[in-house]
Protein backbone atom coordinates (compact mmCIF):
# COMPACT_ATOMS: atom_id res chain seq x y z
CA UNK A 1 0.00 0.00 0.00
CA UNK A 2 1.40 3.37 -1.31
CA UNK A 3 1.33 6.03 1.68
CA UNK A 4 0.82 9.71 1.57
CA UNK A 5 0.66 12.20 3.73
CA UNK A 6 -1.99 15.23 3.42
CA UNK A 7 -1.02 18.59 2.21
CA UNK A 8 0.71 21.01 4.17
CA UNK A 9 -1.08 23.63 6.50
CA UNK A 10 -0.36 27.18 5.77
CA UNK A 11 -0.32 29.46 8.86
CA UNK A 12 0.91 33.04 9.69
CA UNK A 13 3.76 33.42 12.43
CA UNK A 14 2.12 34.88 15.31
CA UNK A 15 3.25 38.46 16.56
CA UNK A 16 4.93 38.34 20.34
CA UNK A 17 3.91 40.95 22.23
CA UNK A 18 7.27 42.87 21.87
CA UNK A 19 7.30 44.11 18.59
CA UNK A 20 4.96 46.29 19.80
CA UNK A 21 7.72 48.31 22.32
CA UNK A 22 10.40 47.78 19.35
CA UNK A 23 11.80 50.49 17.96
CA UNK A 24 13.58 50.21 14.26
CA UNK A 25 14.51 53.38 12.86
CA UNK A 26 14.89 53.45 9.13
CA UNK A 27 13.25 49.68 8.92
CA UNK A 28 10.10 48.66 7.17
CA UNK A 29 7.27 48.73 9.53
CA UNK A 30 6.88 44.81 9.44
CA UNK A 31 10.59 44.05 10.73
CA UNK A 32 9.88 44.56 14.50
CA UNK A 33 7.56 41.27 14.00
CA UNK A 34 10.55 39.75 12.35
CA UNK A 35 12.72 40.82 15.24
CA UNK A 36 10.55 39.78 17.96
CA UNK A 37 9.95 36.00 16.47
CA UNK A 38 13.72 35.55 16.75
CA UNK A 39 13.76 36.49 20.50
CA UNK A 40 14.95 40.25 20.13
CA UNK A 41 12.71 42.45 23.11
CA UNK A 42 13.65 45.77 23.04
CA UNK A 43 15.54 48.42 21.02
CA UNK A 44 18.13 47.74 22.75
CA UNK A 45 18.56 43.89 22.26
CA UNK A 46 17.29 44.84 18.75
CA UNK A 47 20.77 46.66 18.17
CA UNK A 48 22.95 44.17 18.92
CA UNK A 49 21.20 41.48 16.99
CA UNK A 50 21.76 44.21 14.05
CA UNK A 51 24.99 44.79 14.34
CA UNK A 52 26.94 41.54 15.60
CA UNK A 53 30.23 42.46 17.28
CA UNK A 54 33.60 41.36 19.26
CA UNK A 55 32.14 43.23 22.38
CA UNK A 56 29.35 40.55 22.63
CA UNK A 57 31.38 37.70 23.29
CA UNK A 58 30.53 36.83 27.12
CA UNK A 59 33.50 36.36 28.83
CA UNK A 60 34.97 32.37 29.02
CA UNK A 61 35.65 32.19 32.28
CA UNK A 62 32.45 32.24 33.30
CA UNK A 63 31.84 28.85 32.08
CA UNK A 64 32.49 26.11 35.15
CA UNK A 65 35.21 24.29 35.03
CA UNK A 66 37.24 26.33 32.64
CA UNK A 67 38.83 28.47 34.74
CA UNK A 68 40.30 25.29 35.86
CA UNK A 69 41.14 23.64 32.62
CA UNK A 70 43.25 26.93 31.80
CA UNK A 71 45.22 26.12 35.13
CA UNK A 72 46.03 22.62 34.36
CA UNK A 73 46.77 23.38 30.86
CA UNK A 74 48.78 25.84 32.32
CA UNK A 75 50.13 23.40 34.36
CA UNK A 76 50.71 20.92 31.19
CA UNK A 77 52.49 23.79 29.34
CA UNK A 78 55.27 24.75 32.29
CA UNK A 79 56.44 20.97 32.82
CA UNK A 80 56.03 20.33 28.81
CA UNK A 81 53.65 17.88 29.01
CA UNK A 82 51.89 16.68 26.02
CA UNK A 83 48.11 17.20 25.46
CA UNK A 84 45.56 15.22 23.00
CA UNK A 85 42.89 16.43 22.12
CA UNK A 86 40.02 14.12 21.01
CA UNK A 87 37.47 15.16 19.16
CA UNK A 88 34.35 14.12 16.52
CA UNK A 89 34.22 13.24 13.11
CA UNK A 90 31.78 15.75 11.75
CA UNK A 91 32.19 19.10 11.19
CA UNK A 92 31.60 20.49 14.73
CA UNK A 93 34.37 18.28 15.89
CA UNK A 94 36.48 18.58 13.42
CA UNK A 95 36.93 22.30 13.62
CA UNK A 96 36.92 22.47 17.14
CA UNK A 97 40.33 20.00 16.96
CA UNK A 98 41.99 22.24 14.23
CA UNK A 99 41.56 25.20 16.68
CA UNK A 100 42.34 23.82 19.77
CA UNK A 101 45.26 22.36 18.27
CA UNK A 102 46.51 25.60 16.32
CA UNK A 103 46.16 27.57 20.03
CA UNK A 104 47.43 24.92 22.39
CA UNK A 105 50.44 24.89 19.69
CA UNK A 106 50.97 28.58 19.32
CA UNK A 107 51.18 28.78 23.19
CA UNK A 108 53.83 26.62 23.23
CA UNK A 109 52.21 23.61 24.51
CA UNK A 110 52.67 19.75 22.94
CA UNK A 111 49.78 18.65 21.12
CA UNK A 112 48.79 15.69 19.43
CA UNK A 113 44.89 14.90 17.83
CA UNK A 114 43.02 12.07 17.79
CA UNK A 115 39.78 11.43 15.60
CA UNK A 116 37.94 8.31 16.00
CA UNK A 117 37.32 6.60 12.81
CA UNK A 118 33.54 5.77 12.37
CA UNK A 119 33.80 2.16 11.25
CA UNK A 120 35.77 0.80 13.51
CA UNK A 121 35.75 2.93 16.53
CA UNK A 122 32.03 5.19 16.70
CA UNK A 123 31.12 8.10 17.91
CA UNK A 124 32.74 9.49 20.94
CA UNK A 125 35.79 9.50 23.43
CA UNK A 126 36.16 5.91 24.09
CA UNK A 127 38.68 3.63 26.01
CA UNK A 128 40.46 3.23 22.64
CA UNK A 129 41.56 7.11 22.89
CA UNK A 130 42.81 6.52 25.82
CA UNK A 131 45.20 3.94 24.44
CA UNK A 132 46.10 6.16 21.44
CA UNK A 133 46.90 9.05 23.93
CA UNK A 134 49.06 6.73 25.87
CA UNK A 135 51.12 5.79 22.79
CA UNK A 136 51.65 9.64 22.20
CA UNK A 137 52.95 10.44 25.54
CA UNK A 138 50.17 12.30 27.14
CA UNK A 139 49.61 13.00 30.38
CA UNK A 140 46.46 15.09 29.62
CA UNK A 141 43.53 14.62 27.23
CA UNK A 142 41.48 17.29 26.41
CA UNK A 143 38.29 16.53 24.17
CA UNK A 144 36.07 18.66 22.11
CA UNK A 145 32.64 18.12 21.34
CA UNK A 146 32.68 14.90 22.64
CA UNK A 147 32.87 13.23 26.78
CA UNK A 148 29.76 14.34 28.36
CA UNK A 149 28.50 10.46 28.63
CA UNK A 150 31.85 8.59 28.03
CA UNK A 151 32.04 7.08 31.72
CA UNK A 152 34.32 4.29 30.38
CA UNK A 153 36.79 6.30 28.95
CA UNK A 154 37.01 8.52 31.83
CA UNK A 155 37.44 5.52 33.95
CA UNK A 156 40.23 3.94 32.00
CA UNK A 157 42.30 7.68 32.08
CA UNK A 158 42.12 7.75 35.32
CA UNK A 159 43.85 4.44 36.00
CA UNK A 160 46.23 5.68 33.26
CA UNK A 161 47.05 8.52 35.35
CA UNK A 162 46.07 11.07 32.54
CA UNK A 163 43.61 14.27 33.89
CA UNK A 164 40.68 14.92 31.59
CA UNK A 165 39.16 17.89 30.76
CA UNK A 166 35.55 17.67 29.29
CA UNK A 167 34.37 20.19 26.56
CA UNK A 168 30.95 18.85 25.19
CA UNK A 169 27.64 21.07 24.23
CA UNK A 170 25.92 17.69 23.98
CA UNK A 171 22.53 17.13 27.04
CA UNK A 172 24.06 16.02 30.36
CA UNK A 173 23.78 12.42 31.05
CA UNK A 174 24.53 10.71 34.98
CA UNK A 175 27.84 12.30 36.37
CA UNK A 176 31.04 11.48 35.13
CA UNK A 177 33.17 9.25 37.56
CA UNK A 178 35.70 11.27 39.40
CA UNK A 179 38.87 12.40 37.26
CA UNK A 180 37.40 14.50 34.72
CA UNK A 181 36.77 17.87 34.80
CA UNK A 182 33.68 18.97 32.71
CA UNK A 183 32.92 22.64 30.50
CA UNK A 184 29.61 22.38 29.53
CA UNK A 185 26.87 25.04 29.92
CA UNK A 186 24.96 23.01 29.72
CA UNK A 187 25.65 21.17 33.51
CA UNK A 188 23.83 21.76 36.43
CA UNK A 189 25.27 25.03 38.62
CA UNK A 190 27.09 26.61 35.14
CA UNK A 191 25.83 30.48 35.69
CA UNK A 192 27.22 31.08 31.56
CA UNK A 193 24.70 33.30 30.20
CA UNK A 194 24.49 31.00 26.73
CA UNK A 195 23.64 27.26 26.13
CA UNK A 196 23.98 26.76 23.16
CA UNK A 197 27.36 26.87 21.88
CA UNK A 198 28.68 24.38 19.89
CA UNK A 199 31.46 21.81 20.66
CA UNK A 200 33.72 24.15 18.29
CA UNK A 201 31.99 27.28 20.55
CA UNK A 202 33.34 25.56 23.51
CA UNK A 203 37.09 24.77 22.22
CA UNK A 204 37.27 28.86 21.31
CA UNK A 205 36.03 29.58 24.68
CA UNK A 206 38.93 27.49 26.55
CA UNK A 207 41.53 28.90 23.61
CA UNK A 208 41.12 32.59 24.34
CA UNK A 209 41.13 31.89 28.19
CA UNK A 210 44.50 29.70 27.86
CA UNK A 211 46.34 32.08 25.38
CA UNK A 212 44.96 35.09 27.69
CA UNK A 213 46.90 33.07 30.33
CA UNK A 214 49.43 32.49 28.57
CA UNK A 215 50.27 36.33 27.38
CA UNK A 216 49.21 35.50 23.85
CA UNK A 217 47.45 38.08 21.67
CA UNK A 218 44.95 36.00 19.42
CA UNK A 219 44.23 36.60 15.74
CA UNK A 220 40.34 36.43 16.80
CA UNK A 221 39.00 36.77 13.16
CA UNK A 222 40.66 33.86 11.98
CA UNK A 223 40.07 31.70 15.13
CA UNK A 224 36.07 33.24 14.10
CA UNK A 225 36.10 31.70 10.74
CA UNK A 226 36.43 28.21 12.02
CA UNK A 227 34.07 28.20 14.54
CA UNK A 228 31.77 29.75 12.52
CA UNK A 229 32.14 26.54 10.33
CA UNK A 230 31.33 24.01 12.89
CA UNK A 231 29.15 26.25 14.22
CA UNK A 232 26.86 26.41 11.42
CA UNK A 233 27.49 23.03 10.31
CA UNK A 234 26.06 21.89 13.53
CA UNK A 235 22.52 23.70 13.23
CA UNK A 236 22.64 24.96 16.54
CA UNK A 237 21.00 27.93 17.75
CA UNK A 238 21.98 31.57 15.45
CA UNK A 239 21.09 34.07 18.22
CA UNK A 240 23.55 35.85 21.23
CA UNK A 241 26.83 34.56 21.00
CA UNK A 242 26.32 32.11 17.93
CA UNK A 243 25.27 35.05 15.83
CA UNK A 244 28.36 37.26 16.68
CA UNK A 245 30.28 33.75 15.60
CA UNK A 246 28.72 33.36 12.32
CA UNK A 247 28.38 36.80 11.26
CA UNK A 248 31.86 37.90 12.07
CA UNK A 249 33.38 34.41 10.99
CA UNK A 250 31.41 34.72 7.71
CA UNK A 251 33.30 38.19 7.22
CA UNK A 252 36.48 36.53 7.99
CA UNK A 253 36.24 33.56 5.69
CA UNK A 254 35.83 35.09 2.85
CA UNK A 255 38.81 36.52 2.80
CA UNK A 256 40.94 33.66 4.37
CA UNK A 257 44.80 33.19 4.23
CA UNK A 258 43.97 29.04 5.16
CA UNK A 259 45.24 27.59 2.36
CA UNK A 260 43.00 24.43 2.79
CA UNK A 261 39.86 26.52 2.84
CA UNK A 262 41.12 28.88 0.05
CA UNK A 263 41.48 25.38 -1.61
CA UNK A 264 37.46 23.87 -0.23
CA UNK A 265 35.83 27.12 -1.32
CA UNK A 266 36.98 27.08 -5.04
CA UNK A 267 36.48 23.33 -5.35
CA UNK A 268 32.73 23.94 -4.11
CA UNK A 269 32.21 26.69 -6.51
CA UNK A 270 31.36 29.43 -3.82
CA UNK A 271 32.35 32.79 -3.77
CA UNK A 272 32.95 35.78 -1.34
CA UNK A 273 30.57 37.07 0.42
CA UNK A 274 29.83 33.59 2.03
CA UNK A 275 26.68 32.69 3.37
CA UNK A 276 25.36 30.45 6.36
CA UNK A 277 23.70 28.29 3.44
CA UNK A 278 27.29 28.37 1.60
CA UNK A 279 28.72 26.92 5.13
CA UNK A 280 25.69 24.86 5.42
CA UNK A 281 24.89 23.13 1.96
CA UNK A 282 28.52 23.40 0.29
CA UNK A 283 31.92 23.46 2.43
CA UNK A 284 29.99 22.10 5.19
CA UNK A 285 29.05 18.22 3.64
CA UNK A 286 32.43 18.48 2.07
CA UNK A 287 34.55 18.59 5.23
CA UNK A 288 31.59 15.92 6.90
CA UNK A 289 32.21 13.62 4.40
CA UNK A 290 35.97 12.07 5.63
CA UNK A 291 33.94 10.98 8.64
CA UNK A 292 30.85 9.98 7.75
CA UNK A 293 32.45 7.09 5.45
CA UNK A 294 35.59 6.51 7.12
CA UNK A 295 38.16 8.56 9.33
CA UNK A 296 38.24 12.17 9.83
CA UNK A 297 41.43 12.50 9.27
CA UNK A 298 41.98 14.42 5.74
CA UNK A 299 39.34 16.72 6.72
CA UNK A 300 41.52 17.55 9.73
CA UNK A 301 44.60 17.65 7.43
CA UNK A 302 42.66 20.52 5.37
CA UNK A 303 42.30 22.67 7.89
CA UNK A 304 45.92 22.69 8.60
CA UNK A 305 47.47 22.28 5.57
CA UNK A 306 50.75 24.84 4.78
CA UNK A 307 51.35 23.37 1.33
CA UNK A 308 49.35 24.60 -1.89
CA UNK A 309 49.65 21.15 -3.94
CA UNK A 310 48.42 19.36 -0.36
CA UNK A 311 45.37 21.73 -0.20
CA UNK A 312 44.30 21.58 -3.82
CA UNK A 313 45.02 17.47 -3.47
CA UNK A 314 42.57 17.22 -0.12
CA UNK A 315 40.10 19.91 -1.50
CA UNK A 316 39.52 17.59 -4.88
CA UNK A 317 39.72 14.20 -2.38
CA UNK A 318 36.67 15.49 0.32
CA UNK A 319 35.32 16.58 -2.90
CA UNK A 320 35.25 13.43 -4.07
CA UNK A 321 34.06 11.62 -0.72
CA UNK A 322 30.90 13.99 -1.03
CA UNK A 323 29.65 12.65 -4.17
CA UNK A 324 30.19 9.26 -2.45
CA UNK A 325 28.05 9.97 0.65
CA UNK A 326 25.81 11.26 -1.55
CA UNK A 327 25.18 8.00 -3.72
CA UNK A 328 25.38 5.72 -0.30
CA UNK A 329 22.69 8.85 1.34
CA UNK A 330 20.68 7.71 -1.87
CA UNK A 331 20.64 4.08 -1.55
CA UNK A 332 19.84 4.53 2.07
CA UNK A 333 16.54 6.89 1.63
CA UNK A 334 14.89 4.72 -1.39
CA UNK A 335 15.52 1.40 0.22
CA UNK A 336 13.87 2.73 3.86
CA UNK A 337 11.40 4.78 1.42
CA UNK A 338 10.59 1.42 0.05
CA UNK A 339 10.09 -0.09 2.74
CA UNK A 340 7.77 3.00 4.60
CA UNK A 341 5.61 2.94 1.59
CA UNK A 342 4.94 -0.70 1.65
CA UNK A 343 3.36 -0.59 5.48
CA UNK A 344 -0.40 -0.71 5.61
CA UNK A 345 -0.11 2.95 8.13
CA UNK A 346 1.99 5.86 9.01
CA UNK A 347 2.99 4.81 12.48
CA UNK A 348 3.79 8.34 14.74
CA UNK A 349 7.32 7.43 14.73
CA UNK A 350 9.58 5.79 12.02
CA UNK A 351 11.80 2.95 12.19
CA UNK A 352 13.70 1.17 9.96
CA UNK A 353 16.82 -1.37 9.97
CA UNK A 354 18.67 -3.42 7.25
CA UNK A 355 22.00 -4.69 6.60
CA UNK A 356 24.28 -3.09 4.12
CA UNK A 357 23.83 0.41 4.85
CA UNK A 358 26.89 2.37 5.56
CA UNK A 359 26.71 4.15 9.22
CA UNK A 360 27.81 7.06 8.04
CA UNK A 361 24.90 8.03 5.82
CA UNK A 362 21.60 7.09 8.34
CA UNK A 363 21.20 10.18 9.93
CA UNK A 364 20.94 12.40 6.82
CA UNK A 365 18.99 10.42 5.59
CA UNK A 366 16.78 9.90 8.62
CA UNK A 367 16.38 13.50 8.26
CA UNK A 368 15.36 13.54 5.00
CA UNK A 369 12.68 10.96 5.74
CA UNK A 370 11.78 12.69 8.77
CA UNK A 371 11.11 16.17 6.70
CA UNK A 372 8.86 13.98 4.18
CA UNK A 373 6.44 12.27 6.74
CA UNK A 374 6.48 14.14 8.88
CA UNK A 375 7.72 12.12 11.51
CA UNK A 376 10.18 10.97 13.76
CA UNK A 377 12.71 8.94 11.81
CA UNK A 378 15.33 6.53 13.11
CA UNK A 379 17.62 4.35 10.85
CA UNK A 380 19.51 1.60 12.26
CA UNK A 381 22.83 -0.57 9.98
CA UNK A 382 22.89 -4.21 11.52
CA UNK A 383 26.22 -5.40 12.02
CA UNK A 384 26.59 -9.11 13.47
CA UNK A 385 24.28 -8.72 16.81
CA UNK A 386 24.29 -4.98 17.36
CA UNK A 387 22.62 -2.24 15.08
CA UNK A 388 24.12 1.24 15.12
CA UNK A 389 21.84 4.64 14.05
CA UNK A 390 20.44 7.88 14.08
CA UNK A 391 17.39 9.58 14.53
CA UNK A 392 16.54 12.96 13.45
CA UNK A 393 13.14 14.74 14.90
CA UNK A 394 10.65 17.13 13.65
CA UNK A 395 10.06 20.22 15.41
CA UNK A 396 8.03 19.76 18.59
CA UNK A 397 9.10 16.68 19.04
CA UNK A 398 11.90 16.32 21.57
CA UNK A 399 13.65 13.30 20.28
CA UNK A 400 15.78 12.47 23.01
CA UNK A 401 13.95 13.42 25.79
CA UNK A 402 11.22 10.91 24.34
CA UNK A 403 13.94 8.04 23.89
CA UNK A 404 15.28 8.57 27.22
CA UNK A 405 12.84 6.43 28.34
CA UNK A 406 14.42 3.72 27.55
CA UNK A 407 18.10 4.48 27.93
CA UNK A 408 19.25 1.51 29.82
CA UNK A 409 18.77 -0.76 26.84
CA UNK A 410 20.85 1.20 24.76
CA UNK A 411 24.31 0.43 25.26
CA UNK A 412 25.56 3.81 23.70
CA UNK A 413 22.97 6.91 23.32
CA UNK A 414 23.41 10.62 23.17
CA UNK A 415 22.40 13.47 21.00
CA UNK A 416 20.09 16.82 21.14
CA UNK A 417 16.13 17.43 21.07
CA UNK A 418 16.18 16.91 17.01
CA UNK A 419 19.16 14.36 16.28
CA UNK A 420 20.38 11.14 18.39
CA UNK A 421 22.69 8.71 17.70
CA UNK A 422 22.50 5.14 19.44
CA UNK A 423 23.55 1.30 19.39
CA UNK A 424 20.99 -1.14 19.86
CA UNK A 425 21.67 -5.11 20.34
CA UNK A 426 20.11 -6.40 17.14
CA UNK A 427 17.38 -9.01 19.05
CA UNK A 428 15.78 -6.07 20.70
CA UNK A 429 15.02 -4.02 17.79
CA UNK A 430 11.01 -5.10 17.13
CA UNK A 431 10.53 -4.82 20.41
CA UNK A 432 12.22 -1.51 20.91
CA UNK A 433 10.36 -0.38 17.88
CA UNK A 434 6.98 -1.54 19.68
CA UNK A 435 7.70 0.10 22.87
CA UNK A 436 8.37 3.74 21.05
CA UNK A 437 5.74 3.49 18.49
CA UNK A 438 3.34 2.90 21.28
CA UNK A 439 4.99 5.66 23.21
CA UNK A 440 4.53 8.17 20.40
CA UNK A 441 0.90 7.33 19.63
CA UNK A 442 -0.18 10.03 22.05
CA UNK A 443 1.96 13.13 20.20
CA UNK A 444 -0.52 15.84 19.07
CA UNK A 445 -1.90 14.67 15.38
CA UNK A 446 -1.14 18.74 14.43
CA UNK A 447 3.22 17.82 15.01
CA UNK A 448 2.53 14.98 12.59
CA UNK A 449 1.80 17.09 9.50
CA UNK A 450 3.97 19.63 7.53
CA UNK A 451 3.61 22.74 8.72
CA UNK A 452 4.84 25.90 7.11
CA UNK A 453 4.90 29.42 8.51
CA UNK A 454 4.88 32.36 6.80
CA UNK A 455 6.28 35.76 7.89
CA UNK A 456 4.61 37.73 5.88
CA UNK A 457 1.64 38.30 2.89
CA UNK A 458 2.82 39.88 0.21
CA UNK A 459 2.16 40.88 -3.79
CA UNK A 460 4.39 40.33 -6.97
CA UNK A 461 4.94 43.97 -6.71
CA UNK A 462 6.34 44.20 -3.19
CA UNK A 463 8.71 41.47 -3.85
CA UNK A 464 11.40 44.00 -4.87
CA UNK A 465 14.98 45.04 -4.14
CA UNK A 466 13.82 46.87 -0.73
CA UNK A 467 12.61 44.04 0.71
CA UNK A 468 15.11 42.14 0.01
CA UNK A 469 17.61 44.06 1.32
CA UNK A 470 15.15 44.36 4.68
CA UNK A 471 15.91 40.38 4.51
CA UNK A 472 19.56 40.27 4.58
CA UNK A 473 19.96 42.50 7.28
CA UNK A 474 18.88 39.19 9.81
CA UNK A 475 21.42 37.07 8.02
CA UNK A 476 23.04 35.10 8.59
CA UNK A 477 20.07 32.60 8.62
CA UNK A 478 19.99 29.11 10.36
CA UNK A 479 18.31 27.36 13.67
CA UNK A 480 16.59 30.04 15.88
CA UNK A 481 17.21 32.59 13.27
CA UNK A 482 15.07 31.46 10.14
CA UNK A 483 14.90 33.12 6.61
CA UNK A 484 11.67 34.65 6.72
CA UNK A 485 9.17 32.66 5.09
CA UNK A 486 6.84 34.74 2.70
CA UNK A 487 2.98 33.93 0.55
CA UNK A 488 2.84 35.34 -2.55
CA UNK A 489 -0.03 35.90 -5.12
CA UNK A 490 -2.40 36.34 -6.34
CA UNK A 491 0.24 35.11 -9.04
CA UNK A 492 -0.42 33.70 -12.48
CA UNK A 493 2.47 32.03 -15.04
CA UNK A 494 3.53 34.14 -18.02
CA UNK A 495 4.26 31.41 -19.81
CA UNK A 496 5.49 27.73 -19.44
CA UNK A 497 8.17 26.69 -16.67
CA UNK A 498 11.75 25.63 -18.21
CA UNK A 499 13.15 23.01 -16.64
CA UNK A 500 16.73 22.44 -15.51
CA UNK A 501 18.99 20.46 -14.29
CA UNK A 502 18.45 17.43 -12.30
CA UNK A 503 14.48 18.31 -11.77
CA UNK A 504 14.65 21.59 -11.05
CA UNK A 505 12.03 24.61 -12.91
CA UNK A 506 12.47 28.49 -13.30
CA UNK A 507 9.44 30.13 -14.61
CA UNK A 508 8.08 33.57 -14.74
CA UNK A 509 5.15 35.03 -13.22
CA UNK A 510 3.16 38.00 -12.68
CA UNK A 511 0.69 39.49 -10.05
CA UNK A 512 -2.74 41.03 -11.14
CA UNK A 513 -1.48 43.92 -11.65
CA UNK A 514 1.35 42.85 -13.84
CA UNK A 515 4.02 43.09 -11.56
CA UNK A 516 6.69 40.32 -12.43
CA UNK A 517 8.32 38.50 -10.22
CA UNK A 518 10.67 35.28 -11.70
CA UNK A 519 9.79 31.78 -9.88
CA UNK A 520 12.65 28.99 -8.62
CA UNK A 521 11.97 25.56 -7.74
CA UNK A 522 14.58 22.93 -6.79
CA UNK A 523 13.02 19.38 -7.63
CA UNK A 524 10.12 21.47 -8.37
CA UNK A 525 10.37 19.62 -11.97
CA UNK A 526 7.10 17.40 -11.42
CA UNK A 527 4.89 19.78 -9.53
CA UNK A 528 4.82 22.46 -12.72
CA UNK A 529 0.71 21.65 -12.74
CA UNK A 530 1.09 23.33 -8.97
CA UNK A 531 1.55 26.70 -10.54
CA UNK A 532 -1.33 26.61 -12.52
CA UNK A 533 -3.87 29.03 -12.87
CA UNK A 534 -3.96 31.58 -10.30
CA UNK A 535 -2.25 30.47 -7.73
CA UNK A 536 -0.62 31.72 -4.67
CA UNK A 537 3.00 30.75 -3.21
CA UNK A 538 5.12 30.16 0.30
CA UNK A 539 9.18 30.62 -0.68
CA UNK A 540 12.05 32.66 0.17
CA UNK A 541 12.80 35.74 -1.59
CA UNK A 542 16.63 35.21 -2.77
CA UNK A 543 19.04 37.52 -4.37
CA UNK A 544 19.75 35.93 -8.44
CA UNK A 545 23.51 36.94 -8.87
CA UNK A 546 22.67 35.40 -12.13
CA UNK A 547 20.39 38.11 -12.96
CA UNK A 548 22.32 41.23 -11.18
CA UNK A 549 21.29 40.67 -8.10
CA UNK A 550 17.38 40.60 -9.08
CA UNK A 551 15.06 38.89 -6.37
CA UNK A 552 13.85 35.69 -7.05
CA UNK A 553 11.43 33.68 -5.27
CA UNK A 554 12.84 30.22 -4.09
CA UNK A 555 8.95 27.83 -3.93
CA UNK A 556 8.69 26.20 -1.01
CA UNK A 557 4.55 25.39 -1.70
CA UNK A 558 2.00 26.29 -3.78
CA UNK A 559 -1.93 26.58 -3.75
CA UNK A 560 -4.54 27.51 -6.57
CA UNK A 561 -6.46 30.33 -5.06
Amino acid sequence: MSLSTPAAQWHCAPVPEAAASLECAGRPPFFPALLARRGVEDSAAAQRFLNPALEQLHDPNLLAGLPQAVERLSQARGQSETVAIVGDYDVDGVTATALLLGVLRACGLRAEPILPHRLREGYGFQPVHVERAQEVGASVIVTVDCGVSSTAAVKSAAAAGIDVLITDHHIPGDPLPPGALLINPRQEGCSYPFPDLAGVGLAFKLAQAFATACGRDLPIHQLLRITCLGTIADMVPLRDENRVIAALGLQALGHTRSLGLKALIKKAGVKPPLTASDVGFRLGPRINAAGRLASPDRALDLLLASDPSQAEALAAELDQANRDRQKEEAKVVEEARATIEGWDRLPSIVVVWSEGWHRGVVGIAAGRLAREFCRPTILLSLDGEGATGSGRSVPGIDLHQFLSTWKDDYPRFGGHAQAIGMTVERQQLEELRQRWQAGAEGWPPELLRKRYEYELEITAREANRSLLSAIRALEPHGQGNPQPMLLVGPLHLQGPPRLFGNGHLSAMASGDDGSPLRLLGWGWGDRADHLAGRFETLGFLERDDYRGGEPVLRLIDAREI
